[in-house]
């Protein structure tokens, strides 16, 4: 199945907490179609800068290098980001929306306002 994690999911993967359920785990280990957008690594950055984020200093590389494959933002994207109904605000879910749209992946979250789009969700 061809995922697209959203950032929460990608943090509890990353950091093994118990919050992930084990077979999301397992698939997100096994998965060659997982991917990771470059707007989590962006949203990690910005939080922990803000001191919204807590963790280790290097978690945006850890998220680069975690071997989920890199999901670039390109201005398709941006624009369906930008033309989605505003049932969602935060603008770093709205890019996953716009990302798992465009390129037909499944959206691993539990955002229960991403679930109001007509996006494919797997919800954890």
């Amino acid at each position: 199945m061809r995922v697209l994690v959203d950032t929460h999911v990608v943090l509890w993967w990353l950091l093994d907490d118990p919050t992930l359920p084990d077979d999301v785990k397992d698939m997100l280990d096994q998965e060659p179609d997982a991917f990771v957008s470059a707007a989590t690594t962006w949203e990690v950055a910005i939080k922990q800068a803000t001191g919204k984020l807590k963790g280790p200093r290097d978690l945006p590389e850890r998220v680069r290098d975690s071997g989920l494959v890199e999901l670039p933002i390109t201005i398709e994207h941006s624009l369906m980001a930008a033309r989605l109904p505003r049932l969602h605000n935060d603008p770093f879910d709205r890019m996953l929306i716009a990302q798992a749209l465009g390129d037909d992946l499944t959206l691993v979250t539990r955002d229960a306002d991403i679930r109001r789009y007509k996006v494919p969700v797997l919800a954890v």
